[in-house]
């Protein structure tokens, strides 16, 4: 029984302890992610609702903004969702912002934002010139200010998931396992949320949606790595999520919603190329 209290101990997402066998220090790092990750969003949704509560809407009977409101409200709540995963790794982990991730050297966020934006464009144009996309150029009424916050709300979204997978886990792992191992461990974490995107979907598009998140997520570790830092990752995540959502006005990650873009584009029929809904 007490080495069973030891083990339990030893994987607690609580503490920072790293003298353990590196399969069992693995298995701790995994109940961390899914920890933070749902600690924080719950802790998130409470504040939201509150604000929702003080401002006179309850969200209980379905009283609440118009759906761009909301939508700025979810992606900037995502500030929520960082702050709390640092507090969570200064108290418990006892490390520092510079160890999570976020060194000295920003400047790199705009080398990664500037490789993400020639990769979605150069992306998106190949798909179009197949003829599975097609561009019916600039939407008539086009929400600019609403096109400009929702860069600020996707500058928040792409640094909450990069500080989770490969901040948290990406950092934690890389010292006590191999690159490979660690790379893959925060790559298959980082999927695991985006499968209930692919509900319903044909088993061909799931399957290359999956391959194009590994592919993603290995560029956004080699970023990690190259710089020592998450700027750049966190620069290239956001941009290709803005660009593609509200500059080119395609879906993303399942969401066919479109409130506000620049370019009118649509995807043809549900293929490969295209990536369906």
């Amino acid at each position: 029984m007490s080495k069973i209290k030891k083990i339990i101990k030893n994987i607690s997402p609580l503490n920072n302890r790293t003298e353990m066998p590196v399969m069992l220090y693995i298995i701790k790092v995994i109940i961390i992610f899914w920890f933070v990750k749902f600690g924080s969003e719950i802790i998130g949704e409470g504040i939201v609702i509150a604000f929702l509560l003080a401002v006179g809407k309850n969200p209980f009977h379905g009283e609440i903004f118009d759906s761009n409101i909301m939508q700025l409200i979810m992606y900037y709540g995502y500030v929520i969702l960082i702050g709390i995963m640092i507090l969570y790794w200064k108290l418990f982990q006892k490390k520092t912002v510079a160890q999570l991730g976020f060194t000295k050297n920003a400047g790199t966020y705009f080398i990664g934002v500037l490789a993400g934006l020639v990769l979605i464009i150069v992306s998106v144009v190949l798909v179009v010139l197949s003829g599975t996309i097609t561009c019916n150029g600039l939407f008539d009424d086009i929400n600019g200010i609403y096109i400009l916050l929702m860069l600020g709300g996707f500058i928040c979204q792409g640094a909450m998931e990069e500080v989770l997978c490969r901040g948290v886990v990406l950092q934690l792992l890389k010292d006590r396992t191999a690159i490979p191992v660690a790379v893959g461990i925060s790559t298959t974490l980082f999927i695991i949320p985006h499968l209930s995107n692919f509900v319903g979907d044909d088993v061909g598009i799931i399957f290359f949606a999956v391959v194009n998140l590994i592919l993603i997520s290995l560029v956004f570790s080699f970023l990690t790595f190259s710089f020592k830092s998450i700027w750049a990752a966190c620069g290239f995540h956001s941009i290709w999520n803005f660009i593609l959502y509200n500059i080119f006005g395609l879906n993303l990650s399942g969401n066919d919603k479109m409130t506000a873009a620049v370019f009118d584009m649509r995807s043809v029929g549900s293929n490969i190329l295209n990536g369906g809904v």
